[in-house]
């Protein structure tokens, strides 16, 4: 897929979104230069990937292997530009020096939404430094919310997160203290129901969010449905879809920080203060609710950091965070890592203490019968 150079004043970069068509400024002057667009997957190519490789770092980038496939620009066989896409989210965008004044970049951001819409991916994000914002702004992408000199979250759309946010706050109820829980429940554990009971106890309403990101052992359709089937009888609660905007792969930013504490304080910022900023206020939320989390260093770094983003950075009207102390089975905290390890036993007899009825019978109905059939097949 390439487009055509672009050798006339009256020339223009075009890209067609969901959200309308994007035009690129017209040029000022011809470009004699002849680019070479193409695409590839960096499990394919070893030999151009280490190419890629070297370009970021010569902008000072570090290469994200999430990547699916690259759009790359050549001139005379050398690589001078190339961008990423991981699913919906644009990353690993770099330009050569020499060349960042012919309006390449803006030929690199067409190519590479028009890849995403072959994909399908029409809502897009993108990472970028801050001193980048113009750059791309003319891209056709709007900011959404920024880390202070480290990381700036945009999307190719003016009006999608108001949108999101105006069928949130259909969703509203009345009180004084609304809370927010968000949940990826892998699977969903007697743990997570005493969060959400705890919560709702202590509120005038809760509003549960199921993280939709499929990165977990257990699908979000199935995750979602034993959340459902999970918070029955828990009164005040209203239960929400995922989205792109919360805990999602479009709230990473760690593509082009290379400092490890930097990255993982960056992407709580990203993910906090679009809900602090965007989502708090359109459902009028006033307090975050999470578990304690004494086994998993990552998740209990992200509470603190979460202490930080919501009420102590500066932005938005701040939302108070309230830790509950994890739920204990035989004076052990219930985690959805414990019971995926029993599941990889067989122990539904130590599941059982561990997790709801309808979760059970889930594992049961699901992997029970196909431990049994691949049982059989050995033994045959």
């Amino acid at each position: 897929m390439s487009l055509p150079a672009t050798t006339s004043r009256q020339s223009a970069v075009c890209g067609v979104t969901r959200f309308g068509v994007w035009r690129a400024p017209t040029l000022r002057r011809p470009m004699t230069t002849q680019f070479e667009f193409s695409t590839f997957s960096p499990q394919y190519d070893p030999q151009q990937m280490e190419e890629v490789r070297t370009l970021l770092a010569d902008r000072q980038l570090e290469l994200d292997t999430r990547v699916e496939v690259f759009v790359l620009c050549r001139t005379k066989g050398r690589l001078i530009a190339c961008g990423g896409l991981d699913r919906n989210v644009i990353k690993c965008v770099a330009v050569a020096p020499e060349f960042s004044g012919q309006s390449l970049s803006l030929r690199l951001g067409s190519e590479l939404i028009a890849l995403a819409a072959t994909k399908g991916q029409f809502h897009l994000f993108l990472y970028s430094a801050p001193h980048n914002r113009e750059l791309f702004c003319d891209w056709g992408f709007h900011p959404l919310v920024e880390v202070p000199g480290l990381v700036l979250l945009m999307e190719n759309s003016p009006i999608e997160i108001r949108t999101y946010c105006d069928s949130l706050r259909s969703q509203r109820r009345p009180g004084a203290r609304i809370a927010c829980a968000v949940v990826n429940a892998n699977p969903f554990t007697l743990g997570h129901r005493f969060l959400l009971e705890q919560a709702a106890g202590q509120c005038d309403w809760l509003h549960v969010f199921v993280v939709k990101e499929n990165a977990s052992k257990f699908p979000y359709s199935d995750r979602f449905a034993l959340v459902a089937q999970g918070v029955e009888g828990i009164s005040r609660l209203t239960l929400h879809e995922g989205s792109d905007y919360i805990i999602s792969r479009a709230t990473f930013p760690g593509y082009f920080l290379k400092d490890k504490v930097v990255i993982a304080h960056s992407w709580a910022g990203i993910d906090l203060l679009l809900f602090r900023e965007y989502i708090a206020p359109a459902l009028g939320i006033t307090h975050r609710y999470v578990g304690t989390e004494p086994l998993d260093t990552v998740t209990n770094n992200y509470n603190a950091d979460m202490r930080y983003w919501l009420q102590e950075a500066p932005a938005a009207r701040a939302i108070t965070f309230v830790e509950v102390p994890r739920a204990s089975v035989d004076g052990s905290p219930i985690s959805a890592s414990a019971v995926r390890s029993l599941l990889a036993e067989g122990d539904f007899t130590a599941i059982e203490k561990l997790v709801p009825q309808s979760t059970l019978k889930f594992l049961q109905t699901k992997y029970a019968a196909a431990r049994l059939a691949a049982a059989g097949a050995k033994r045959r």
